[in-house]
């Protein structure tokens, strides 16, 4: 293993250690292996506190001056915009429980209410890092020609140019609210930006409220730009310096910014349910409306306005108003990524075309011939494989039915209409679409409506349990029969996401897991729960948690010194604890253990007689880290699996997952070659110790090391010369006829 220097940027030297376990249950880390040590809290970490240390290491991507500078900002908008959903999901949820009475403590030893007061802390600390980091990118913004200003230190020319495009261009979108006796308090709309404005009439003493929504969401740009240059300013501060044209011959007393976040976890019983979709589009609605978690102030805000605010919002005035120093809402850095300045960026990446279907062939005779391919997003391209296999599928006279699963796509994605296409073609198209897909609800249920009017059966999936797995199962009338064909993904079916998230595919005609492929549609389609044989698929909730246990046990007994067990599982997240129970266990008894693990992990590596033999890497760098991948050694018969299932309770126990078995040698070895690129990287790569803080790994010397998706860039475009060196030797064999194309 190359050498490393721990390099610590994740953590201020004044940030709280919240993941000292042990120190929090008032107990020591163990030091033998006991089933009784095993139920210890001290050993887990706690979920919240855990993804907190995730949004660390984005703070700290963002600090990194060896990454672009407007790479930085967009990290520093993806910390803020995380730490929004942290408040609407996680403490939005927690706060649910406490509402509910519950008091029981989690596998951590944390009840409700300490996990918030935890969480709230931490949030403390990692606001004035993120208020320093805004600093810091300021200057940097500005020695590169790009100015942040503030409205006061504009010229009055300046002013002037900025208050008539006000005029024309957003005035007409303001919507001001007195707050009065006659004008109930408005209400506030989720991670909505408000001016909260203090007037009176001339020569009058009483003070009159006013509440001014900042238009954002309504399409306009947060990030004024000053003249023709590259300077901004912030659109709230051109309104509050231009309040006389919504309060004209109004004395302005104070004007005071303030931003509010709503609880997102508005779920009802599915099985109390007749109409699953307008369940949904219930709960959007009162989403909506749900109980406020969060109010962000700046400091000088009046305290008489503050405690106003607090009691108006039903908050704790102590504990859920949260002081901003700078910038609010820092999500919205992110336009400033969108401009045209090259130099300021990573390279651009373009996703080279897979090796094997560079190709004007059947893309079902490509697979039949190849047996499998492994398609790695972004290093390799979307729509010319998983895209491709869809299209052809739609077109294709032999094709008799297509079904997939639809977890998340995009308006940009070909997926619907092709779909929609396939229908009119005469095909049998069966789509399992969740409509429960956190935050993009309303966008699927647009999307199974088009498919119901394009003639394509739609369901819904199964009562109580989220279909998460991603999956397409084409049925073909080959030469010899009718033939499954199927793509099994770590990813949704969303060309967007597919060029920025790091995900891996499957794409098979192997008849054992199109056989299971079928097993699984007909649960999905009718939520009957027979006895179902499958050969190879693992899926949840059924099977797969049982599956990963069995297989860890079977690495310990395996385990030797001629034959040395060797675990290796990629997740987004390692919450499950019968899964940490077991790795533990595994450990002790000498298995060596890697974990690449994205955000939140309760698992404590590196104790004493416990878990000494277990690794915790997490990569944060360009691409988000998406993958799943499950490996165990199994005495040298090696088992690759790849799918959507994190490991987490939710994930094995409440939704319909699948993993797949990765059988061919040539892709098994494309999978050895990405995990073993992940566990040594020395440039995105992250270690936990013990007590759940994270070191960055560094080389011994600064500049020698690329980042793994620098090295996955670089591997597929080895791949695809590889590919052009053949097709030309080809070429010259035959006499320049290309058999190849």
């Amino acid at each position: 293993m190359p050498s490393a220097v721990p390099h610590d940027v994740g953590r201020n030297p004044e940030q709280p250690e919240p993941f000292k376990a042990a120190e929090a249950a008032g107990a020591t880390a163990p030091e033998s292996p006991a089933a009784a040590v095993l139920a210890d809290p001290a050993l887990f970490l706690n979920r919240e506190l855990s993804w907190l240390e995730f949004n660390w290491r984005l703070i700290a991507e963002a600090e990194d001056r060896r990454i672009p500078l407007l790479e930085r900002v967009k990290f520093a908008a993806i910390a803020s915009s995380n730490l929004d959903e942290f408040f609407m999901k996680r403490i939005g949820g927690l706060k649910q429980q406490l509402g509910a009475g519950i008091t029981e403590r989690t596998v951590d030893g944390r009840t409700p209410r300490e996990q918030i007061e935890q969480c709230h802390d931490v949030i403390h600390t990692m606001q004035s890092r993120k208020q320093r980091l805004l600093h810091s990118l300021k200057d940097e913004l500005r020695e590169a020609g790009i100015a942040l200003c503030r409205y006061d230190d504009l010229t009055c020319q300046q002013k002037a140019g900025i208050r008539e495009d006000y005029l024309q261009n957003y005035f007409p979108l303001m919507t001001p609210q007195a707050i009065d006796p006659a004008h109930p308090f408005p209400f506030i709309s989720n991670l909505s930006l408000n001016l909260l404005v203090s007037l009176r009439y001339p020569r009058e003493t009483q003070h009159s409220l006013a509440r001014v929504k900042v238009p954002v969401a309504a399409g306009c740009p947060r990030f004024i730009r000053v003249d023709r240059q590259h300077s901004y300013v912030l659109l709230e501060e051109v309104m509050a310096h231009n309040l006389d044209l919504l309060f004209p011959d109004m004395e302005i007393v104070s004007c005071h910014l303030f931003r509010v976040t709503r609880n997102a976890n508005t779920e009802k019983s599915e099985e109390q349910a007749d109409d699953l979709l307008a369940m949904i589009q219930s709960e959007l609605q009162e989403r909506k409306f749900a109980p406020i978690v969060r109010l962000e102030i700046m400091p000088e805000m009046p305290a008489l306005h503050r405690g106003r605010l607090a009691a108006e919002l039903g908050l704790d005035e102590q504990s859920d108003v949260f002081e901003v120093t700078d910038m609010m809402a820092m999500r919205d850095l992110m336009e400033l990524t969108t401009l045209d300045l090259p130099h300021l960026k990573d390279p651009p990446h373009y996703p080279i075309d897979h090796p094997a279907l560079q190709s004007s062939r059947n893309i079902f005779h490509i697979i039949r011939d190849s047996g499998s391919l492994l398609l790695q997003h972004p290093y390799e391209n979307f729509n010319t494989s998983v895209e491709r296999f869809l299209h052809e599928a739609a077109h294709d006279p032999k094709v008799r039915a297509i079904k997939m699963t639809l977890y998340r796509t995009s308006n940009k994605s070909r997926v619907i209409d092709t779909l929609i296409t396939a229908a009119q073609n005469g095909k049998q198209v069966a789509v399992v679409v969740e409509l429960k897909a956190r935050f993009d609800e309303a966008a699927n249920i647009r999307f199974a409506n088009r498919l119901e009017e394009g003639g394509i059966h739609v369901t819904y999936g199964v009562v109580g349990l989220k279909t998460h797995c991603k999956i397409i199962l084409v049925l073909r009338q080959d030469y010899n029969g009718l033939k499954r064909y199927m793509h099994i993904g770590t990813g949704n079916y969303n060309a967007d996401t597919a060029r920025i998230y790091s995900d891996l595919g499957l794409l098979t005609n192997d008849a054992r897991i199109g056989a299971d492929a079928t097993e699984l549609f007909n649960y999905l389609t009718t939520g009957f729960t027979p006895r179902r044989n499958y050969q190879k698929l693992l899926p949840a909730p059924k099977m797969l948690k049982n599956a990963l246990l069995s297989r860890i046990e079977r690495e310990i007994e395996l385990h030797s010194e001629t034959s040395p067990g060797l675990i290796q599982i990629k997740v987004n997240a390692l919450e499950d604890a019968d899964i940490v129970v077991a790795l533990y266990r595994a450990s002790m008894a000498g298995v060596s253990i890697d974990l690449l693990v994205r955000d939140s992990c309760r698992l404590r590596p590196g104790i004493t007689g416990v878990s000494e033999t277990i690794r915790v890497i997490s990569i944060v760098g360009r691409f988000l880290e998406h993958a799943r991948i499950y490996y165990f050694r199994n005495g040298g018969q090696e088992e690759y699996f790849i799918g959507s299932a994190d490991a987490m309770s939710r994930n094995l126990e409440h939704r319909v997952e699948v993993l797949v078995p990765v059988e061919d040698p040539r892709v098994q070895q494309d999978l050895r070659t990405f995990l073993d690129m992940q566990t040594n990287d020395r440039f995105s790569a992250w270690e936990m110790r013990s007590d759940g803080s994270y070191q960055h790994l560094r080389p011994e010397k600064e500049g020698t090391a690329k980042g793994v998706h620098q090295l996955l860039i670089e591997w597929a475009e080895k791949r695809n010369k590889d590919v052009t060196r053949l097709k030309k030797r080809k070429t010259k064999g035959f006499g320049g006829k290309n058999t190849w194309l």
